[in-house]
């Protein structure tokens, strides 16, 4: 798909064995991904690789609604899969097998936003930072239905429990965000162990960077020099100005 840049970059971090991080950056067909998985061991980089390799597979066409629906469709279907593959292991040690999931989707003038759990989508628009996804945690839930401030939601001992995620249950509820694309928009995925060590102010100054590729290796880098205790993934995403070829 022409008119559009994207980088992606993913790291382990300095406490973590495995990567249980998975993305996918399209940009042939509108599309990227950022799945976190969950679980230790072998179940969370399984969940998150399965998402992405689906998601991979998918040849989108027809309007935004219609490409809305194919992904929603492959992530239901996947959510039975590996939910089922939780039940079958229910008696084995380690038997969590999740994933978070975030996809931004783009079709001519307009995108959206799908996700569960709290990978999130970030748009960086005329020198303004937007969240575009609201977390599927507790933390969340705290914020929303307790009037907790995010401090103190952050100090409940279970703050970073999702209350969402591909394969935790039987039945997935998405969330969706449609919008209009500006040229010169910016967007950015990442897991949490990017949102959760990075400021506002650190995540706007790396998207005014030239190019997704240096956008996404500050913001790894700026995590890097801290204890970077989780997986660590971005997708930069930019839709090219008027007039500027790629």
């Amino acid at each position: 798909m022409s008119g559009w840049q994207s980088a992606a970059r993913s790291e382990t971090g300095k406490v973590r064995q495995r990567n249980e991080d998975a993305l996918l950056a399209a940009a042939d067909q509108g599309l990227w991904a950022i799945a976190d998985g969950m679980g230790g061991h072998a179940n969370g980089a399984l969940a998150s690789r399965s998402i992405i390799e689906g998601l991979s597979a998918l040849q989108l066409n027809g309007t935004l609604e219609q490409r809305i629906a194919q992904v929603r469709t492959e992530l239901v279907g996947l959510n039975q899969r590996l939910s089922q593959d939780l039940t079958l292991a229910a008696d084995q040690q380690d038997s969590i097998m999740g994933s978070t999931v975030v996809v931004l989707l783009v079709e001519g003038v307009r995108g959206a936003c799908l996700w569960a759990g709290d990978s999130r989508c970030y748009l960086w628009r005329d020198q303004r930072l937007f969240q575009l996804t609201r977390d599927h945690s507790l933390a969340q839930q705290l914020i929303d239905r307790h009037r907790y401030s995010a401090e103190q939601a952050a100090q409940h001992p279970a703050s970073q429990a999702l209350t969402r995620a591909v394969g935790a249950t039987n039945d997935l509820e998405l969330d969706t965000v449609e919008f209009d694309v500006r040229p010169g928009d910016c967007f950015l995925l990442c897991s949490d162990g990017i949102h959760q060590a990075s400021p506002a102010a650190v995540l706007g100054a790396a998207l005014k960077a030239p190019t997704p590729k240096r956008a996404a290796d500050l913001l790894i880098d700026f995590v890097m020099q801290g204890p970077a205790r989780d997986n660590l993934s971005a997708v930069v995403v930019r839709k090219m100005p008027s007039g500027v070829r790629q």
